[in-house]
């Protein structure tokens, strides 16, 4: 078991697995099968199922289904589990969707929906929820503080009260007593929490649901910048009489953060986790005019340097997106000299770096295309190429060391696209 820090270091401990065979006793068997999807019926990989608290387990492929061999005329519990990528399907836009449902302008229309947007787990859907989201999607925190990132009710299961999920405690395990023959309709409804407007990536087969219409852009000043000198960038937005929020990453190059001083976008608005590699994530939803001031930046010059090529947007922490007229949209900077700068092509870095068994490598698109991956070992040799197609915006791929033939040490990947190509270096540990 290895254990790597942000820096890189890494150490690890040797433990064991204890493998059991279940001896039919002679009661003959009996089947307890499932499929495990989302209310829009998007199967659910990667959920540990378990019976009687870990007499049994398995885990969901793509197909979402699950089987069990048991001894038959047992009694058992079959519960499903799983907390991991608590930002898959989260955006600011679930905050747009949430803050409707508090002010009654736009009620959430399923229970599920309901469930998900109890971010905090207090049966309640309530301004706290969307505290706790905004932290997640500014990469504040990392994870839910009093809930698991999925939960699971009875497929059968009906809401006595639809507007009020916790009216009764709904069934999160199936119990199946007396077991004979096979049981075929243990079947889970799966509920990303945080992600009120389902577009939530359920399995690696899905596609990404999440199509850019448009294009939304911060309004600012051109200014020459001087080393040295500090300078207050105010951001407005264009049309924002029809923007109910934004989110993204701005990144700072040429360029350090002093301080950010607040306009119709408060403190609670802008995560500074990053902000010594000059990124700032950013997370707003309400009302604004065009003429508004939403924030500014005050920064000091570290080279000279005009502010167009100072001051970006990008996907590299908090997608870069913004909600209006029932579009998601492109998110850029146009300056007043006419310069416009989207969220361009971009390779970032893999994570977590070292792996021992697989890595995500995440990359920004300015539009759709084909995507070719090439992972390289030291001495050059091709250790696969993966192809496909994706949207544009931010992307990502899962690599497993099977996709690699198990190499170690450092390697090099490529993506590249018909006009644009990065590569970088990452490291594989046995």
């Amino acid at each position: 078991v290895y254990a790597f820090d942000e820096e890189g270091n890494y150490d690890y401990c040797e433990t064991y697995v204890l493998v059991q065979q279940h001896v039919d006793c002679g009661g003959g068997t009996g089947t307890i099968n499932g499929v495990i999807a989302t209310e829009e019926n998007e199967t659910v990989e990667g959920v540990e199922v378990s019976v009687n608290g870990g007499m049994a387990s398995m885990t969901t492929n793509a197909d979402g289904t699950y089987s069990f061999n048991l001894t038959a005329g047992g009694d058992y519990s079959v519960a499903p589990f799983l907390n991991a990528n608590p930002l898959n399907g989260v955006s600011t836009f679930d905050l747009v969707l949430m803050s409707k449902h508090i002010l009654g302008v736009q009620p959430l229309n399923s229970p599920y929906k309901y469930i998900a947007a109890d971010v905090n787990n207090s049966q309640t859907i309530t301004t706290l929820d969307m505290i706790q989201l905004r932290k997640l999607i500014l990469n504040i925190e990392t994870e839910f503080q009093n809930n698991t990132s999925w939960r699971f009710v009875e497929a059968t299961y009906d809401f006595p009260v639809n507007t009020n999920p916790w009216f009764e405690q709904f069934p999160e395990l199936i119990n199946e007593n007396n077991l004979s023959g096979t049981v075929l309709n243990a079947d889970f409804v799966g509920v990303k929490i945080g992600d009120v407007n389902g577009s939530v990536q359920a399995n690696a087969l899905a596609g990404d649901d999440r199509n850019l219409n448009g294009q939304f852009n911060f309004a600012v000043e051109s200014e020459e910048m001087v080393a040295g000198n500090i300078y207050t960038v105010a951001f407005r937005g264009a049309d924002m009489e029809s923007v109910e929020g934004f989110q993204g990453t701005l990144k700072l190059q040429g360029a350090e953060l002093v301080d950010i001083e607040y306009g119709v976008a408060t403190a609670e608005n802008f995560g500074l986790r990053y902000a010594d590699q000059g990124m700032i994530t950013a997370s707003w939803n309400g009302k604004a005019t065009s003429e508004d001031v939403l924030f500014s930046l005050v920064i000091r010059a570290t080279e000279d340097v005009e502010l167009s090529s100072a001051v970006s947007v990008n996907s590299r922490y908090t997608e870069a997106e913004a909600y209006g007229n029932g579009n998601t949209m492109s998110v850029g900077v146009v300056f007043s000299n006419g310069d416009v700068v989207d969220a361009g092509f971009e390779l970032y870095q893999n994570t977590p770096n070292p792996f021992q068994s697989e890595t995500l490598i995440s990359f920004n698109l300015p539009q759709d295309g084909e995507v070719t991956l090439t992972v390289n070992d030291a001495a050059g040799r091709v250790l696969t190429v993966l192809r496909g197609d994706y949207a544009a915006g931010y992307n990502t791929i899962n690599l497993n060391k099977s996709q690699i033939q198990g190499a170690t040490g450092v390697l090099s990947y490529t993506v590249s696209t018909d006009e644009f190509t990065a590569t970088k270096t990452m490291i594989a540990v046995k």
